[in-house]
This record gives structure tokens, sequence and C-alpha cells, in this order.
């Protein structure tokens, strides 16, 4: 089986394919995020490392697609397009939203295919028990803008302007319903190692929500901070890159 045959390839994106890789990274995108955001992350890493993006339906290259806006259903897809991917050892990266649905993938991944990750990374997204209510699924089309705002100031441009604005805006309404609807099932612990990543501005997410990632993982934890907002990520990419090389190095 290769990652680009049959129902992988709708949902994995492959930026750099590795003909025989050490192992692969995942990359979760967050909330009316897409797998082009990672586009860049594979210039920073080994040879030897696939770095890979989920590309959820309903934007970009799956534009015509209808969106899934409950986590269940989109869990439970990606799990079954990453079975040709557990050949070798297998990684995830999850940012905001995005770490939810990787973590529900590593619980389903133990329990239906016995299968562990080499490491669960997420980033700027509370653990499981500490998530709050988010309500803004409700709202109108000017409220999901400012929080959009509120969290990524460099979306200011796009969501300024009238046409992008109605192109993007249904794919972040229904991640924020996926957001709003989730309903974890208490601590679901992985036996995979977790490491944990968060800004120190974030206007979202606390040092004390991420940290709570500490219960959800028996098998070790790691948390590392970075000066910035929610998007941290993106002004300190190289730097948290070379932390996440080191993390799949490591056993």
């Amino acid at each position: 089986m290769t990652v680009s045959a049959g129902l992988a390839s709708r949902w994995i994106r492959r930026h750099l394919p590795v003909a025989n890789p050490r192992i692969r990274l995942l990359c979760f995108p967050h909330a009316g995020g897409t797998a082009s955001f990672f586009r860049s992350w594979p210039k920073h890493f080994p040879a030897d490392v696939e770095v890979l993006s989920l590309r959820y339906p309903g934007r970009e290259d799956r534009l015509n697609e209808a969106f899934i806006d409950a986590m269940d259903p989109l869990v439970d897809s990606v799990t079954d397009a990453l079975v040709p991917l557990l050949d070798r050892p297998l990684a995830f990266f999850g940012h905001s939203m995005g770490a939810s649905v990787a973590h529900e993938v590593a619980v389903r991944l133990e329990s239906q295919h016995d299968f562990r990750l080499h490491r669960l990374l997420v980033s700027a997204r509370p653990a499981p028990h500490l998530l709050g209510t988010y309500r803004l699924h409700l709202e109108d089309d000017d409220s999901l803008a400012a929080d959009v705002r509120r969290l990524d100031k460099n979306s200011s441009g796009i969501l300024a302007d009238p046409d992008l604005r109605e192109l993007v805006l249904p794919a972040i309404r229904a991640d924020y319903r996926l957001v709003g609807t989730y309903q974890p099932r208490g601590i679901e612990k992985i036996k995979s190692p977790i490491v944990a990543y968060a800004g120190d501005t974030d206007p979202e997410v606390s040092f004390a929500d991420v940290q709570g990632w500490n219960a959800v993982s028996p098998d070790g934890f790691r948390f590392r901070a970075f000066q910035g907002d929610h998007f941290y990520l993106v002004p300190h990419e190289k730097e948290l890159v070379t932390d996440v090389v080191q993390q799949l190095c490591q056993d």
C-alpha cells in the first residue's frame, strides 16, 4: 500500500514525497485551516522524514465536497484513510482544533488497529477535559470574523475583502460548529508520549490549559512555550520545527 493510493490520497497531502521514510509526520490544521498551512515545513526536516498534511473537505482541492462539521464522522473518516500509513512509525502534530482531531484519531488507532503513535504533538489547545463551551458557530458572520481576527491578526486582510470573506467563512463556520458541538468523553488516555506547545500571549488558551495534556499520556509529557499569540507557530516556524524534529528522533 502507498500513501497516495485510494482513500488516503483524498485526505492526505504529500508536500515532498519520500520514497522510504523512517517516520511520517501528519499535520492537522486549525479551524478554517488548510493543508497548505504546513507547505513550508518539509524544508526544515531530515530527508528521511515525510511531512504530510490533512486535507479537510470543503476547501482547496476538495472545495466541491461537503464540510464535515461534527467530530465523530470526521475522525472516523480520517482513521480509515490512515490505514495505508501504518506500515511504519507515525507522529501527529495538531494545531488548535487540529490537536483535538489528532487526539481523537490517536485514540481510534489504538482501539481499532492496535497502533501506537510515536508522538502526539499538540499546539495551542486545551486538554480534552479542560475545554470550555464554544457557541460562536451560532453567531452571525461579523461575530465569527471578529473572533478569527482576535486569534489571527494576519487574517484581517482576507476578511476585509468581501469576495474572500465569502469564500473562507463557510469553512470557518463548519469548523467552529465542530468545535462547539464536540463533547470529549472524559480523559481518554493514549499510550504515546505527548508534547504540547503554546504561545505566551495567546488570548484563547492558557499555559495551564495546555499543560493539562499531561493527564492524557501516562507514557511521558513535555511542554514548551514560545513568544507569541495563538498563531505563534508562524513567526517561530523554524524554531518550532527544530523542536519537533528532535522529538521525532527520540525512541
